[in-house]
């Protein structure tokens, strides 16, 4: 069976950067996820397509198919420090939940200067091509309920109570 709409593909993987630091990889089971349901960045879900169990293979996924190309108006300079309350020491790459008009969003903090700071909205990995080293080892039909939730049940995919 080959990796299509509504299959479970089952792989195990490695994310490195450009530099060939080591981002992410599969810790012993593999990673199952439901395939054209954006559950995987969109690049990587497209070199899937079309795979079998056993097949191995490399991609480098260009930032644009991956977590996006850095967008400057998610950068906010001259954020006061003071609304870091409970935070003594602010360290640049600090990671906070800011409240917003569209809700929580998660901000790094890219700079501080003497009273403020520039945090980053953008996901950590924007702006980055990714390689991922990846091995099939699994392909599956998704069964209907995994379709209507919209991801994978089961080892490797999302864990409900019942399932537990």
């Amino acid at each position: 069976m080959k990796i299509a709409q509504d299959t479970v593909g089952q792989i195990h993987y490695s994310l490195t950067d450009a530099e060939g630091n080591v981002i992410d990889k599969s810790q012993g089971e593999p990673l199952a996820y439901l395939h054209g349901h954006s559950n995987l960045i969109p690049g990587l879900e497209k070199e899937l397509e079309g795979k079998a169990a056993g097949d191995e293979f490399s991609a480098t996924i260009p930032a644009a198919d991956a977590y996006g190309e850095v967008m400057d108006e998610m950068i906010q300079a001259g954020v006061p420090k003071n609304l870091f309350q409970g935070v003594e020491n602010l360290e640049v790459g600090m990671r906070f939940e800011a409240q917003t008009e569209q809700g929580p969003q998660s901000v790094a903090i890219a700079s501080i200067e003497d009273d403020t700071v520039t945090v980053d909205a953008n996901h950590p990995l924007a702006g980055k091509d990714l390689t991922f080293e990846i091995e099939v080892v699994d392909v599956r039909p998704a069964k209907d309920e995994e379709i209507e939730h919209g991801h994978a049940h089961g080892a490797g995919g999302v864990q409900h109570e019942e399932e537990a």
